[in-house]
């Protein structure tokens, strides 16, 4: 009889055993997922700030000029006389012909129009753009300062938006990697000091975002006199020296 009750206990017990053993693991794996759901929610968001002022490598100054008048012929011819002074002055301040392209004449019939009162005033109104494309910025900066003899000799400058010298950067994706990589530094700079204080230490990236660059004036402030061919103002495009900056984004785990 005790042979046969052994053999009767002896799975009972095994069983008991397995369950026994199931219920530690399972609590371990339980205790441990708890854990690690508890640090995953352990983050901190930092940003890294990175800014290069850098100079623009080419300039873009169209100068739109028009005359007006009631005799189509005579106007015209004003107007050729205008754009003949506009290139000598070009040719002046040391612009090539390979720097300078020549719109197409614009002629605006007041009387054709039908809106507005276009008995008032002269009939004809004739207008050309000369545009200046270079990579010397520096001397169409000097050109710029100079604009004041176009008005000397009676030439009418259009101004208002599109005009004026606008001065461009375009080496912005050889700054990109660079940059983004200082940022990033920055940004785990900025983490290490805040685990520190907190007494925990910075793990592995939880989610980042490298920002969008963008492109200012070095000195928003104010811009040299002439700088802007005459348009004023304190847009980037105004400022040969420029300022790039970029902010990342970075989530850090923290583990004690």
């Amino acid at each position: 009889m005790e042979s046969s009750e052994q053999d009767l206990f002896r799975p009972a017990v095994v069983l008991g055993g397995c369950l026994a053993l199931g219920l530690v693991l399972g609590g371990w794996l339980l205790g441990n997922q708890i854990k690690e759901t508890r640090l995953a929610d352990r983050y901190v968001t930092v940003k890294g700030l990175v800014e290069r002022t850098v100079k623009s490598d080419s300039a873009v100054w169209p100068v739109t000029f028009k005359e007006s008048g009631n005799d189509l012929q005579q106007v015209y011819a004003k107007s050729e006389e205008d754009r003949s002074a506009v290139l000598k002055f070009f040719t002046e301040q040391g612009i090539t012909s390979q720097e300078i392209s020549v719109g197409q004449i614009q002629v605006t019939d007041r009387q054709a129009v039908e809106y507005g009162n276009a008995q008032a005033g002269p009939r004809y109104i004739v207008q050309q753009t000369v545009t200046v494309n270079s990579n010397d910025v520096d001397k169409i900066a000097k050109a710029g300062q100079k604009t004041a003899a176009l008005l000397q000799a009676g030439i009418i400058v259009v101004g208002g938006y599109g005009q004026g010298i606008r001065y461009v950067f375009n080496g912005l994706n050889a700054l990109k990697p660079d940059m983004i990589t200082e940022a990033t530094k920055n940004a785990r700079a900025s983490a290490d000091r805040f685990a520190a204080d907190s007494g925990s230490q910075v793990g592995s990236i939880r989610s980042a975002n490298q920002g969008v660059f963008s492109i200012s004036a070095a000195d928003a402030g104010s811009g040299a006199p002439g700088e802007d061919g005459g348009g004023g103002g304190s847009s980037p495009d105004a400022s040969i020296m420029k300022k790039v900056r970029v902010v990342s984004t970075v989530d850090y785990y923290l583990v004690k």
